[in-house]
C-alpha cells in the first residue's frame, strides 16, 4: 500500500534540505522498490526492520525488500494560502493527497538562514494549523444546505458538515475530535478530504551539536506543543543531507561520532508507521525477504490483496510461522518438522511478528 507523508512548513526551515535527503536516500536505494520510477516530488525511506537480515540468512538471499514510507515535498507555505496566495491551492491540494502532515519546525541558530513566518516552532505550527482550519472551513462553505423534502441521509450529512464546522470555529483541528464524533461525521470529513482530520507528525529540525540532547528536547516541545512524545522526531537536516550521502558503514561511523544510534530519516519513517496504526508482515523465499505494510486489524484475504489484488480474490488459505519460530526452527522445513506453520482461513486478523506464504487459487 502507499504511504505518503506530505512534509509542510515556512519558507526556511529545513524543510528542503530534510527532502533533499530524501532523494539522495531514494537514488542510492532505488533498484529495492517494486516501482520503476518515482514522481521528482516524492523521497522515500525504509522502515528500519532488523529482522529482515536474519530471515535472509535464513532463506539465504540477498535481496532484502523493507516497507517503505513515500514523502511528498509540498510548495512552502505563506499566510493566506488558503486564499491561494503564495503556491496556496498547489499546497493545499497536495495535502489532500497525502496520508498524513509531518510538520517541519525550525529550531537551529544559523543566522545566515533568514526566518519567515513568526519566531518561534510554537507560533509557526499556531499559523500553519490556522491555515489548514481555514481552508477546511472554505471546503465546508461550498456546501449546500439540503432544502424541501430532503431524504435522510442529506439530512444527516448536512448535521455532519454543521458539527464539524462547529469544530474548526472553535481553532481546533478535527483530528482532535475524532474519538468523540458518529461514524457518519467522520466519514463526511474523510469524504471532503479534510486538511484538519489528517494525522500529524512534528519534526524539530535542530542543530548538529544538540542531537545528543534528543530526548531532552523532546520532552521539551511535548509540553511547549501539547503533544504526543510519539509523534515528535528531533534531526538536523544538515547532518541528514550529508549521511544520506555516505555508505552504510561511513553512516554508522558518523552517526558514532555524532552520539547518535539512528539516523532521522529512520526515526522519521518509523514514527510515521506507528502514527498512522500500520504493522508489517513478512513474506520469506529464495528470491527476496520483504516486509509489507497493512492496517493493524487487516484480515489474511486483506494482506495477500496487498502483495497483489487477485490474491484476495483466489486466496484459499495461509501458512503462518511466528517469526521467532522461523528463525529458530531455520525456515519454512524445519518450521514444518517442528509443527511451527499455522494454516489460516481469510478472516485470521495479521499479526506484526507473522511470517507468511499464500495459497492462491
Amino acid at each position: 500500500m502507499s504511504l505518503s507523508i506530505g512534509i509542510v512548513g515556512f519558507p526556511n526551515v529545513g524543510k528542503s534540505t530534510l527532502f533533499n535527503a530524501l532523494l539522495k536516500k531514494q537514488v542510492a536505494l532505488a533498484a529495492n522498490y517494486p516501482f520503476a520510477t518515482i514522481e521528482p516530488n516524492v523521497g522515500v525511506a525504509e522502515v528500519p526492520d532488523n529482522r529482515l537480515t536474519k530471515l535472509a540468512g535464513v532463506v539465504k538471499t540477498t535481496v532484502i525488500k523493507p516497507a517503505i514510507v513515500e514523502f511528498t515535498d509540498i510548495a512552502g507555505l505563506v499566510k493566506g494560502a488558503h486564499k491561494g496566495e503564495g503556491l496556496g491551492n498547489k499546497f493545499l491540494a497536495h495535502i489532500r493527497e497525502t496520508s498524513a502532515i509531518a510538520h517541519v519546525l525550525r529550531n537551529f541558530t544559523d543566522q545566515s538562514v533568514l526566518r519567515e513566518g513568526t519566531t518561534t516552532p510554537k507560533e509557526d505550527l499556531a499559523n500553519i494549523r490556522m491555515e489548514l482550519q481555514l481552508a477546511d472551513l472554505e471546503t465546508l462553505s461550498k456546501q449546500k444546505e439540503p432544502k424541501g423534502r430532503a431524504d435522510k441521509e442529506d439530512i444527516e450529512r448536512w448535521g455532519a458538515i454543521e458539527k464539524l464546522r462547529f469544530i474548526l470555529e472553535s481553532g481546533k483541528n478535527v483530528i482532535f475530535s475524532l474519538e468523540e464524533l458518529e461514524k457518519n461525521v467522520i466519514e463526511v470529513a474523510d469524504d471532503l478530504c479534510l486538511l484538519t482530520a489528517k494525522p500529524e507528525i512534528f519534526v524539530i529540525n535542530i542543530d548538529e551539536i544538540e542531537l545528543k540532547n534528543q530526548t531532552k528536547i523532546i520532552e521539551q516541545y511535548s509540553k511547549e506543543l501539547e503533544i504526543d512524545k510519539k509523534q515528535i522526531v528531533v534531526v538536523s537536516a544538515q547532518i541528514e543531507s550529508e549521511l544520506a550521502t555516505l555508505t552504510i558503514e561511513d553512516q554508522k561511523l558518523y552517526m558514532e561520532d555524532l552520539g547518535i544510534e539512528r539516523s532521522g530519516l529512520e526515526r522519521l519513517a518509523e514514527v510515521a508507521y506507528e502514527t498512522l496504526n500500520l504493522q508489517s508482515f513478512l513474506t520469506a523465499g529464495e528470491k527476496e525477504v520483504r516486509a509489507w505494510t497493512i492496517k493493524k486489524g487487516t484480515t489474511a484475504s486483506q494482506a495477500a490483496g496487498v502483495i497483489h489484488t487477485d490474491f484476495m480474490k483466489k486466496f484459499i488459505k495461509a501458512k503462518v510461522v511466528k517469526y521467532s519460530d522461523f528463525i529458530a526452527t531455520n525456515g519454512w522445513n524445519g518450521a514444518r518438522e517442528q509443527g511451527k506453520i499455522r494454516v489460516e482461513g481469510r478472516d485470521y486478523v495479521m499479526r506484526a511478528d507473522d511470517v507468511v506464504e499464500f495459497m492462491i487459487g
